[in-house]
């Protein structure tokens, strides 16, 4: 092996719409690439070290078929580390993500606030209090 270049977490959306309009427009996440074919839709966004790619199903089954045989893939939790984890959970709430714990401080010295988003995700958003 080589080394590990990017990690890219692909979620799939059954309303891709909503969940691109949330990601990308609400969240801030920045649209590194597009694309649309016969196998579906896709759109990767740029999540500072890493990438958030949404996938609606049509493209999730495509890419579980051709690189497994089958449709295997599930859905995890997502952190984002945020400037202000309040605010942020203010307004991802606005924008509909259901607030599932406000914003609380952690043993480990961050204020962490859990929500379930779009796409079915359950989003941690933290922000660091520490030096």
């Amino acid at each position: 092996m080589t080394g590990v270049r990017e990690l890219r977490l692909v979620v799939t959306a059954a309303d891709y719409d909503e969940a691109l309009r949330f990601y990308r427009d609400v969240l801030g996440l920045e649209e590194r690439a597009a694309f649309t074919s016969d196998g579906g839709r896709v759109t990767i966004l740029e999540a500072g070290r890493a990438t958030l790619e949404i996938t609606d199903p049509p493209h999730a089954e495509f890419i579980d078929e051709v690189e497994v045989g089958r449709r295997v893939a599930g859905h995890i939790r997502v952190a984002f580390e945020v400037d202000d984890s309040a605010a942020a959970t203010r307004e991802l709430e606005a924008a509909g993500a259901e607030v599932i714990a406000e914003p609380t401080r952690t043993p480990w010295d961050s204020l962490n606030a859990r929500l379930k988003a779009p796409a079915g995700l359950q989003l941690t958003l933290f922000q660091e209090l520490g030096e």
